[in-house]
């Protein structure tokens, strides 16, 4: 079938896009959620604000900037 590697390369990814899609909508409701218990704008590692501006870029935020930063420590 010359289609066959088509068909399985689009299925594939139709769900990594489904997957992607469940992951977000799984961000939203827990920023819902800290918005509802008052801990949202609040870091969930460190416990500080987080910044106005990343707020507005990313509503589904969780940590401070400083925190979803990557690590340089080895």
């Amino acid at each position: 079938d010359p289609e066959g590697a088509t068909l399985a390369f689009e299925r594939q990814h139709a769900a990594a896009l489904l997957g992607q899609a469940r992951q977000h909508l799984a961000q939203v409701d827990a920023a819902m959620l800290r918005l509802a218990d008052g801990s949202y704008g609040t870091c969930a590692n460190c416990g500080r604000p987080i910044g106005a501006a990343r707020l507005a870029a990313r509503p589904i935020a969780a940590t401070c900037i400083a925190c979803a930063a990557p690590s340089t420590r080895w």
